[in-house]
């Protein structure tokens, strides 16, 4: 308890006795002795209360930061605690949400409006340590639940950033202005200017809705345990991942997906340049170029690259002619091997005559990142009760609102027409 709360109290209990005192016309001697005492304690309490609050609120400066982050910790620790094993027996059993799960769910119903029940996208990562048990308690031996297989997330290894809308359309606005410095020619001239600031704003909207339906027998349910949770949660988090990878570079536009990065070049105003040769550590050196002539990035290792692994290939087995360095090796001399992300989801397949790839290479400038990703609130779990009624069965559908914007154009170059075989 603080002093001055303790100190408080006393005093307000002093009052209360000198209040029983003081209304006495004959008080005894006793009690008029009592009430020179509790004066005295109350005067010197006084003096004790203020030198209280002058120190307590030194301490509350001294914490500032620490109160002002205490409630995001203290809710990512209770994430850490979520089960979305409650949530699926909740779904299929209507069995109460208890404990952190239950909280979590609370606290995200007051922020936004879901048909389902609310999972917050960290509850969908792979947590260090978990492991799925190598049986199950049954007659027969079930081993461990194989994951399907999907791509890493790209994304993130690219520099996208994802941001957590509460509702509505969010907007960024980017400086697109060249404002110049210039000296004055001669001692009364003027110097250079005046030059227009102008922004451009980049809207996310919620429009594209990202859907999952997972199917969960009855006997899963009652034979898989704890090993269910892990198992669901790692099978959810790999196709999402892989759908938003797809989308962020190769959506449409149309057709319920967001304008990808790579399909959207035009539109966003990436540079798109056509290297029309035999793939090469000199084409995307030509776009590292371009980045560090435009102030984008400082050096060759602030660049970050997406690649197909046929891309990878060619340039491991191109050698340099009376060497045995290949074009990979003079690549990786440059760009670091952490910056690069090979990919068969988020670029499309080779194709035309002679076969062909794109590169796309990112760079992070001023803290900015080339790729927003817009998420609204968590992942909406939905029940469908009557698909799988006859069985027994339980079928969730797994619901995410995205959108994909490009803040600066000048921090994405696109590579296209990098040949990975001879004409």
């Amino acid at each position: 308890m603080l002093d001055s709360v303790r100190i408080q109290r006393r005093q307000s209990e002093i009052r209360q006795a000198l209040a029983g005192v003081v209304g006495k016309d004959s008080p005894t001697d006793d009690e008029t002795r009592s009430m020179e005492t509790l004066d005295a304690e109350y005067r010197t309490n006084e003096t004790r209360y203020r030198a209280a609050l002058v120190a307590e609120d030194a301490e509350r400066r001294d914490a500032k930061g620490e109160l002002e982050t205490r409630s995001e910790r203290d809710f990512s620790e209770m994430i850490g605690k979520f089960e979305l094993r409650q949530v699926a027996l909740a779904l299929d059993e209507g069995r109460q949400l208890d404990g952190a799960t239950a909280e979590v769910v609370a606290e995200m119903r007051s922020h936004g409006g879901y048909r389902g029940i609310p999972v917050p996208w960290m509850a969908l990562e792979r947590r260090a340590g978990e492991t799925v048990a190598s049986g199950a308690p049954d007659p027969i031996t079930t081993r461990p639940i194989i994951d399907r297989l999907f791509p890493d997330s790209v994304a993130s290894r690219m520099g996208a950033q994802m941001i957590t809308i509460d509702s509505g359309a969010t907007e960024w606005p980017v400086v697109t202005s060249s404002v110049s410095a210039g000296w004055a020619d001669g001692e009364t001239a003027n110097v250079a200017g005046p030059t227009a600031f102008a922004t451009t704003d980049r809207a996310l909207k919620p429009e594209q809705n990202l859907g999952i339906t997972m199917r969960i027998t009855r006997k899963t349910m009652k034979q898989s345990g704890a090993a269910l949770e892990q198992a669901v949660r790692r099978d959810m988090n790999s196709a999402i991942a892989a759908a938003l990878d797809k989308a962020i570079f190769q959506g449409t536009g149309a057709n319920g997906q967001p304008l990808g990065v790579i399909t959207g070049a035009g539109t966003y105003g990436i540079t798109s340049t056509d290297a029309a040769a035999l793939a090469s550590w000199s084409a995307l050196r030509a776009a590292v170029v371009r980045f560090m002539t435009a102030n984008a990035a400082g050096s060759p290792a602030a660049v970050r690259g997406l690649i197909r692994p046929e891309l990878w290939a060619l340039l491991d087995d191109t050698l340099i002619e009376g060497t045995a360095v290949s074009e990979w090796d003079r690549l990786l001399k440059n760009i670091p091997a952490g910056n690069i992300a090979m990919s068969s989801n988020a670029l499309a397949a080779p194709s035309g005559d002679p076969l062909e790839t794109q590169a796309l290479l990112t760079t992070g400038a001023g803290g900015v990142a080339p790729i927003f990703v817009g998420v609204w609130g968590g992942v909406d779990l939905i029940r469908d009760p009557y698909t799988d009624a006859q069985s027994g069965g339980l079928r969730i559908t797994a619901l995410t609102t995205a959108d994909v914007t490009v803040a600066r154009p000048g921090q994405l170059e696109l590579i296209t027409g990098l040949e990975i075989e001879a004409s």
